[in-house]
C-alpha cells in the first residue's frame, strides 16, 4: 500500500497519467498539459517558476509532487569522443549511459535495468547479475541529464536514443513503454519514434507488444544463426529458439521501408566461420533487415576473443554477396570501458572517478 504522504514523482507519469493526477487534485485537465510542458524544460525543476499555473496550485504541487533528476554523475571522456555517465541512484546502485557523438548525430545509449538477468556469456553487464528494473523516471532522467550536460557544454543536442545500455529493455516493458511515451510526447522530450531504437536479446511476446504499441525501431541481438551455438552463448534461446524468434521478426509491425537491425558480435572460433555467415544469410531471408557486425571486445568476459579484422571483412563480404546491407560497427569508448558489452555499473560513484564497465555503442 503506497504511503499517502509520499510525494508523486511526476517524471514517472505519462501525459494521460499527469492529467489524471491533476484532476485528482481538483484541477482541470488542461493544467496537466501545462504542467507536462514545464517538467521537461532544461535545468533544475522549480514549481515556483511555473508562472502560467495558479499560485495556489503551485503551492499544492510542492506538497503533493516532486520532479526527480539524476545529479552528480561520474563523467569519463574517451579519446574517440564518447562520453560515459555514471549516475548514482537513490538506493546506492549506479547505472551508466554513453553519449556517442558523430558528424551527423548525437546518440545516447540508455540503460533500462540495474544489471541484467539474461546471462549472455560475452557481456560484462550480464556477468554482474540482476538487481532491479529502472523506474520510468530513472530511464527518462538519463536523457534529461545528458541533454542538460550537452547544453551547458555547448555540445549541441541529442538526436538519437538507443536502448542498448545496461539490462534487457523488454524485460522492463511496462516502464519502458511509459518512458517511450514521455520521450516521444511533444510536450515531453519530443523525439520522433524513428530516432529511437530498442534492442532485445529476443523476448518474443514483448517484441510483438512493443511493435503494436510504439513506432520505434527494433534491434535484435542475434549473435548466432543456429540454436546450438546461440543457446551456448545466449541462454534466452532456450526459451525462444530461432524459429520462434524469426517468426516474431517477420510479424513485427513495421512502417514502410522500416527494417529490423540484427546485431551480430563475432567470437573467434564460435560464430565467425564462412558457414556461419551462410547460415545467417539463410536464416534472415524474408525479414526486411540490416546487419551490424562487431568484433568481440577483449574484455576477458566468458573467455571469448576477437576474430580479427580480416575475418570480420570476410563475414561481411559473404553476407553482402547474399544481398544484405551489412555494417561493421567500430566500437567506441573502449579506453573508458564504454564499448558494447562493457557496462557494469560500478558503485564507485564518488571518490576515484571511475564508473566501471559499459555497453555503449549499438547506435
Amino acid at each position: 500500500m503506497p504511503d499517502p504522504q509520499e510525494k508523486t514523482d511526476l517524471k514517472n507519469l505519462t501525459r494521460d497519467q499527469i492529467i489524471a493526477f491533476v484532476e485528482s487534485l481538483g484541477q482541470p485537465a488542461f493544467r496537466g498539459r501545462q504542467l507536462l510542458a514545464w517538467i521537461y524544460r532544461p535545468g533544475p525543476p522549480d514549481f515556483s517558476a511555473m508562472t502560467d499555473l495558479a499560485k495556489e496550485f503551485r503551492a499544492l504541487l510542492t506538497v503533493k509532487a516532486t520532479i526527480s533528476r539524476l545529479d552528480d554523475p561520474v563523467i569519463q571522456v574517451s579519446r574517440d569522443g564518447a562520453v560515459k555517465f555514471g549516475f548514482p541512484l537513490a538506493d546506492g546502485h549506479m547505472i551508466e549511459s554513453v553519449l556517442i557523438p558523430e558528424e551527423d548525430r548525437n546518440t545516447l545509449c540508455v540503460s533500462s535495468q540495474v544489471g541484467c538477468a539474461m546471462g549472455c556469456r560475452f557481456c560484462l553487464t550480464g556477468s554482474m547479475g540482476f538487481a532491479r528494473n529502472l523506474e520510468t523516471a530513472e530511464i527518462v532522467n538519463q536523457v534529461c541529464a545528458v541533454r542538460d550536460w550537452m547544453l551547458a557544454a555547448g555540445r549541441g543536442r541529442l538526436t538519437n536514443l538507443v536502448f542498448m545500455g545496461m539490462g534487457e529493455p523488454l524485460a522492463n516493458l511496462a516502464n519502458l513503454l511509459d518512458a517511450l511515451s514521455i520521450l516521444t510526447e511533444q510536450r515531453g522530450l519530443d523525439f520522433a519514434g524513428r530516432r529511437i531504437t530498442v534492442s532485445t536479446c529476443g523476448l518474443v511476446p514483448q517484441m510483438l507488444e512493443l511493435g503494436r504499441r510504439t513506432s520505434v525501431n527494433l534491434a535484435v541481438s542475434l549473435h548466432a544463426a543456429d540454436d546450438a551455438t546461440r543457446s551456448r552463448i545466449m541462454p534466452v534461446n532456450d526459451r525462444f529458439p530461432l524459429a520462434e524468434l524469426m517468426a516474431a521478426c517477420r510479424a513485427f509491425p513495421r512502417k514502410k521501408r522500416q527494417r529490423i537491425m540484427f546485431e551480430y558480435t563475432l567470437l573467434r572460433g564460435i560464430n565467425d566461420s564462412d558457414s556461419d555467415a551462410l547460415r545467417l544469410a539463410g536464416l534472415l531471408k524474408q525479414v526486411p533487415c540490416k546487419i551490424n557486425l562487431l568484433a568481440m571486445n577483449e574484455t576477458g568476459c566468458g573467455g571469448f576473443t576477437s576474430p580479427g579484422r580480416d575475418r570480420v571483412l570476410r563475414f561481411q563480404e559473404i553476407l553482402r554477396r547474399n544481398g544484405y546491407t551489412v555494417f561493421i560497427r567500430q566500437s567506441r569508448g573502449e579506453d573508458i570501458s564504454a564499448a558494447c558489452g562493457q557496462l557494469a555499473g560500478s558503485k564507485r560513484a564518488r571518490g576515484d572517478g571511475k564508473a566501471g564497465g559499459s555497453e555503449a555503442d549499438r547506435s
